[in-house]
């Protein structure tokens, strides 16, 4: 873990962590976050139900990789502020030895660092200070921490909305997957231009926040996983993704779409 972040804390600029932090009920965010997200909140009330819909599809893509898949170790790009329900929370809940990194270049999740550095005495959690657009210097202190001999599952969730819809971005992501051995998994979820509200929504974001939000088609997010093998339902919006028992016969599609794939 580095520990210069690589760019300084501005408070009097919304941030896309903060801002989420604050939808989801936490405490880690300024008068300007709480200020556009309610402003977005105005022009797309779903927001909060999408990211609580977000977060509940981390914890079964998750829970199902360590759970059925026999996933140890986890690589979580763009982690975002820490809240409950954690990628290592879940994971060694299910399985205490697993190994958990995190990978964020916002200043703010860094100096949360240590409340993400918790781990079980038979596992490990690390955090690394790095940039997604770099996956050569990323992967190289990844590789510090996690074995890339054996399956790693790969969570980018709500990240890559930042980057625009187009080829970079796609290479981007497929040189996590092309460093990851066969058996590995991809996690990902972002956001989709699937109602009106949200453009409207992501509009007004996009005038007053640092880091721009581009929507995708759900065929594009489907794009990620090229060369993969979807696992059922393939890409959906997210509270369809084998949503638990409980959930079944009151599940709502939001704006957020997503899925879990194998590497052959």
């Amino acid at each position: 873990m580095t520990n210069t972040p690589h760019t300084p804390l501005d408070t009097t600029v919304p941030h896309s962590a903060r801002v989420m932090n604050y939808w989801l009920g936490g405490k880690d965010h300024y008068p300007v976050d709480r200020a556009l997200g309610e402003q977005v909140e105005q022009a797309f009330p779903e927001i909060v139900e999408l990211m609580r819909a977000d977060r509940r599809f981390i914890v079964r893509s998750v829970t199902h990789l360590a759970r059925e898949e026999g996933i140890r170790q986890f690589l979580d790009i763009g982690t975002g502020l820490p809240t409950a329900n954690n990628t290592h929370e879940v994971a060694q809940t299910i399985a205490p030895e697993s190994k958990i990194v995190y990978v964020d270049n916002d200043p703010l999740v860094l100096a949360h660092a240590r409340a993400l550095l918790t781990s079980t005495e038979e596992g490990t959690t690390d955090y690394i200070d790095a940039d997604l657009t770099d996956p050569e210097t990323l992967l190289a202190q990844a590789r510090e921490h996690l074995d890339f001999t054996r399956p790693i599952g790969l969570i980018i969730m709500g990240t890559l909305g930042h980057f625009p819809a187009d080829e970079r971005t796609y290479a981007v992501a497929r040189a996590y997957v092309d460093a990851l051995p066969s058996g590995s998994f991809l996690a990902l979820c972002d956001s989709t231009d699937t109602s009106p509200q949200i453009v409207e929504a992501a509009n007004a974001w996009n005038e007053n926040a640092a880091q721009p939000i581009h929507l995708r088609t759900p065929e594009q997010i489907s794009a990620f996983f090229d060369g993969l093998e979807l696992l059922e339902p393939g890409v959906v919006s997210v509270p369809f993704w084998r949503p638990e028992e409980a959930q079944v016969g009151t599940v709502q599609e939001v704006a957020q779409y997503g899925g879990v794939a194998r590497k052959p």
